[in-house]
């Protein structure tokens, strides 16, 4: 008994197991997480360390240095770059995607252990790190802002009382600030007066710091009682500090407010945040890996009431940037899709049938099918994004073909006469192997991508193993249900029918004519076999040449409705002539009719840089603006006359970011040498070569290389007899210059610190350096001016690495219309006309760098999928010959997707890669049907093999044009999409639907012609081997 009668006698059980089905992919459904796209881990950890006052080649020297030798003997890395910029290093450690994260953390924490002997003793604590995922733009941003509080309270605020209750939400992976410091006692001391009393800045370092402690002083115990012991030890207001006694002078106390102005502030004097003009603190959430992105938004905005019950009433909290709506938007986009390609895939099942007995066969086929796979998807932790559900949307038009398939078959046979019954068990039987041979040839395609391990095979597996579960559902439904539903629904038509509907008779009377006219063109083919075998022949060519000539891409633009990017000024500018430059900017941009909120933030809580700003924009809606986000961007981006001396850089926020360096563009080109001498020559010389090509713009270079330093040239023979050791000097201009923390204030919910320098005004000219003076071990005052002199020279504002060695970033957008690969390809044309020497490595970084890495790998990843398919076909049919048969129908399916990519300007991005990789398992169906049909001729009825393959293409005629149809309409909606991120899901319409319309119209005439070539070519070398086995 055949699994098939089994399904048709047992139609309760068959029910049962469809309902159990579907019952358990809407509970997947429910509990899938939901992402713009699917959750791809690079693991990526950030390793931090300050030392306060050091300057980036200080910084770099001796804290990157160190820790790069260490970490760079880890296992598993790919890409270590750095960044040291004044007073601080971040280091961007990127793994393997098949190194496990939490191993990786434990190794980063051993080699910093390891580096700790080599780092400097003066930095006031240990290197840090935290886990990142790059490709993880934030879900949600606030500004904490207020008219009447500084920017250091309101950090205060969000740090004490925000960040740690926004953090215990569900789903947030970090919670980040910007815009400020926390509050802090602030000792801006005065050089005259110290002079005056003969106090050095190191006595009144150490007098502060042994002036407040917070240790543990014990328990009295009693016979009867216990008392705790505690005392006025710490001291933590700035009105404490102002009477601390410093030092003795001619009897006499100096306390600290005789020689400095002692005041509550803020650590960092040299960071602040605005949001619309006002004093704010920008607070950015990402969401935990796996995380439903909706789920968490909904649960912060759920505490937001509480958290604002707490906050002052003169401080607003207000939601900036949320991504909710963009992905909902697009999700309903998405499902909205869905819902039409299923609409259409039904219509053209019921033009075909016109019978609604028969139309419930396939129409409960598609949507047990689809909500079937929502149960595996959940079963492997995948999320509803928009690739999975593209592959549902794809599905619909493939899961109903096995329907079809099978339905048609057994109605054949109903209309010959046999019982309902009878038709579906011979009927089911007999396309069973034709079922399972399209459905595990289309499996096929995908093996490839499942096997890969760079960033194209982490990103699509979700999209594969979605539409593999699809098909394989499919094929068990078309095998099990549609057969026990067709053994019920369907009926033999009686004998004396009733005149059918008008419309009905016009379509059967279309159908007949189109197959009458196909039989035509098919006779006249078979007689012009030659003609015909040209013409394929030139097919083949075209895809050649049009693969050639179509421009190319790696993923289509998203608009999240986020820009991101940094304002950057001369890099000499000051804190204060800084501010309201950014103030300004960010007011022009709000003027932008598309803008909805601007926030900003510059100094240390920004980029790093001195002369930078970072800016987030959100975005109206998309229905609400004249232009999408990349739009925005550029015109917003670039320098303009009412904030003089200014460039401001912007791009789209993506979900999808490769690479662990920051840029202030899309793509980068990045030049490394072993020193940064060669950088600082050749690096203008890159960008000046990159800003004569017309496709580009945007162009930015993260060499920063003439900020100006003071140069302190040391005599050391005259030190040396005045008593003065170099680490005094270096502790001296620490103390003055460097915001140095010298104790630390514990209170309930925070720790605070104190924090020294010289007062401002002394530190807005080089010349302060000859008022001080350095105290040697004798107690003697001697001016810095009697063993030192004093220079100008530039340095660089920030140095940075790619594993160990200088390396300067060119960063670029390109313009509108213009592709990646015509911008890779002038970039390399302007780099030979220049002629870098043999001591730069260059090369394209980041997304540029993946693109390279697919278009090299693009023609293998199609052959290995070809390859795949002719192994599964040629094992199913065990011969070599009919394989070849079958996919003799890729090369018009290759034409009709590149030629209608090319009308439309769409690239041939990766999204498009996957369409054409899925033609390969669709086009063929066709084939497969006539084949089985033909092969089954030949054996049961001793046809010729001519007789049979043109029997089996016209039997087969309408059941190729109603799958042909469905899948063609099932990604029609995909290729006509609008909205937000259309860009995303059309390249996949596009290239299946052009690949479906050319493939529909030439296969039908090249398949059965070469279906007889080869099988004269299978008979003529049979004949030769027998031949020959004869002879001997």
């Amino acid at each position: 008994m055949s699994i098939t009668r089994l399904f048709i006698f047992r139609p309760v059980a068959t029910l049962l197991l469809t309902l159990a089905l579907v019952l358990l992919g809407a509970l997947g459904y429910r509990l899938l997480p939901v992402a713009p796209l699917p959750t791809v881990d690079f693991p990526t950890i950030m390793v931090s360390a300050d030392l306060p006052g050091a300057s980036p080649e200080t910084m770099a020297a001796t804290v990157a240095t160190p820790l790069e030798r260490a970490l760079g003997q880890i296992a598993g890395i790919t890409e270590m770059t750095s960044e040291s910029s004044q007073g601080s290093t971040n280091i961007i450690l990127q793994f393997a995607l098949d190194r496990d994260i939490n191993g990786a953390a434990r190794d980063v924490q051993a080699a910093i252990n390891a580096a700790r002997s080599l780092l400097p003793s003066s930095m006031p604590s240990l290197p840090t790190y935290q886990k990142a995922n790059p490709s993880d733009a934030p879900v949600l941003m606030m500004a904490l802002s207020s008219t009447t509080r500084t920017n250091a309270e309101l950090y205060d605020l969000a740090d004490s009382k925000i960040k740690q209750k926004i953090a215990q939400v569900t789903g947030v992976g970090d919670v980040s600030l910007r815009g400020s410091a926390l509050p802090a006692v602030r000792i801006d001391l005065q050089p005259q007066l110290l002079s005056q009393f003969g106090v050095s800045l190191d006595s009144v370092r150490e007098a502060v710091a042994n002036s407040t402690t917070n240790l543990p002083k014990g328990m009295l115990q009693g016979k009867s009682q216990s008392w705790m012991v505690d005392g006025n030890g710490q001291l933590d207001q700035a009105s404490q500090y102002r009477n601390l006694v410093i030092s003795y002078s001619n009897g006499r106390a100096i306390h600290l407010s005789d020689v400095a102005h002692v005041y509550d502030a803020v650590e960092d004097n040299y960071s602040a945040g605005f949001y619309n003009g006002s004093p704010s603190v920008t607070i950015g959430v990402t969401r935990s890996a796996g995380a439903n992105m909706l789920e968490t938004i909904d649960g912060i905005k759920a505490q937001l009431p509480l958290i604002e019950k707490d906050l002052p009433a003169d401080v607003k909290l207000t939601i900036v940037v949320d991504r909710s709506p963009n992905v909902r938007a697009s999700l309903y986009e998405t499902e909205e899709t869905l819902l039409i390609a299923m609409l259409l895939v039904i219509a053209v099942v019921f033009v075909f049938l016109r019978d609604i007995r028969a139309l419930v066969i396939p129409a409960l086929a598609l949507p047990v099918s689809l909500i079937g796979t929502c149960a595996v998807m959940y079963l492997c932790g995948y999320s509803l994004d928009n690739l999975s559900l593209m592959a549902l949307i794809i599905a619909t038009g493939f899961v109903v073909d096995d329907a079809i398939v099978v339905l048609e078959n057994i109605t054949r046979y109903i209309e010959e006469g046999l019982s309902p019954v009878r038709a579906s068990i011979k009927g089911a039987q007999e396309v069973s192997f034709t079922v399972l041979s399209m459905t595990l040839s289309l499996v096929a395609v995908f093996i490839p991508i499942l096997l890969m391990g760079s960033i194209v095979g982490r990103l699509f597996r979700e999209f594969a193993v979605t539409l593999t579960a699809s098909l394989i559902i499919s094929m068990l439904v078309s095998l099990s249900l549609t057969p026990m539903l067709c053994s019920r629904l369907l009926k033999r038509k009686p004998a004396v029918t009733r005149r059918p509907h008008p419309l009905y008779q016009w379509i059967e009377n279309g159908l007949n004519r189109l197959l009458a006219a196909y039989a035509a063109a098919l006779g006249w083919v078979m007689r012009h076999q030659r003609l015909t075998m040209f013409s394929l022949l030139l097919t083949v060519i075209l895809n050649i040449f049009l693969y050639s000539v179509v421009q190319k891409g790696f993923f289509p633009n998203q608009d999240t409705g986020l820009l991101m990017g940094m304002m950057r000024a001369d890099q000499n500018i000051s804190f204060q002539a800084m501010e309201p430059k950014v103030k300004a900017y960010a007011a022009m941009i709000e003027q932008d009719p598309a803008v909805d909120g601007v926030m900003s933030s510059m100094g240390s809580g920004a980029f790093g840089s001195r002369n930078t700003a970072m800016f987030f924009v959100h975005l109206k809606d998309f229905d609400q603006r004249d232009a999408n986000a990349s739009q925005v961007a550029n015109r917003l981006s670039g320098k303009t006359q009412s904030v003089p001396g200014v460039e401001l850089f912007l791009m789209a926020a993506q979900d999808l970011h490769i690479g662990g360096r920051s840029a202030n563009a899309s793509y980068q080109y990045s030049l490394q040498a072993d020193d940064l001498d060669t950088l600082r020559i050749w690096t203008p010389k890159v960008k000046a070569a990159l800003e004569q090509i017309p496709l580009l713009t945007s162009i930015d270079s993260d060499s920063q290389t003439g900020g100006q330093e003071v140069m302190i040239n040391i005599d050391r023979d005259r030190a040396t007899r005045l008593g003065v050791d170099v680490q005094m000097l270096d502790d001296m201009l620490n103390n003055a210059f460097s915001q140095r923390q010298v104790a630390t204030l514990y209170k309930t919910l925070n720790q605070y610190h104190v924090v020294m320098s010289l007062s401002p005004e002394w530190t807005r000219d080089p010349d302060t350096l000859n008022k001080l003076f350095v105290v040697n071990d004798s107690g003697d005052r001697i001016p810095l001016s009697a063993f030192a002199t004093i220079s100008g020279s530039n340095a660089p504002l920030s140095v940075n690495h790619q594993g160990q060695s200088a390396t300067s970033t060119i960063a670029f957008n390109l313009q509108d219309g213009v592709s990646l690969e015509q911008a890779q390809a002038a970039v390399k044309t302007a780099m030979a006309k220049i002629g870098l020497p043999d001591t730069i490595q260059a090369g394209f970084a980041g997304t540029a760098q993946a693109f390279s890495e697919l278009s090299a790998s693009m023609p293998w990843l199609i052959l290995a999928a070809l390859a795949a398919v002719y192994i599964v076909l040629g094992m199913l049919y065990e011969s070599y010959i009919h394989p070849l048969t079958i996919l003799s129908t890729l090369p018009s399916a290759g034409v009709g997707a590149l030629l209608l990519m090319l009308l439309t300007g769409t690239e041939l991005t990766v999204i498009a890669l996957i369409g054409i990789l899925l033609l390969i398992g669709i086009v063929k169906k066709n084939a497969i049907m006539m084949i089985d049909f033909a092969l089954a001729a030949e054996r049961k009825q001793g046809m010729t093999p001519q007789q049979a393959i043109t029997q089996a293409c016209l039997m087969r005629f309408r059941p190729i044009m109603m799958t042909t149809l469905a899948a063609f309409f099932g990604a029609l909606p995909l290729a006509l999409g609008s909205g937000g991120d259309a860009d995303l899901r059309s390249p996949l319409g596009l290239a299946i639907a052009g690949g479906l319309a050319l493939s529909q119209l030439l296969t039908l005439f090249t398949t059965p012609v070469v279906y007889l070539y080869l099988d004269r070519v299978s008979r003529a070398t049979r004949n030769q081997w027998q031949r020959l086995r004869h002879a001997e």
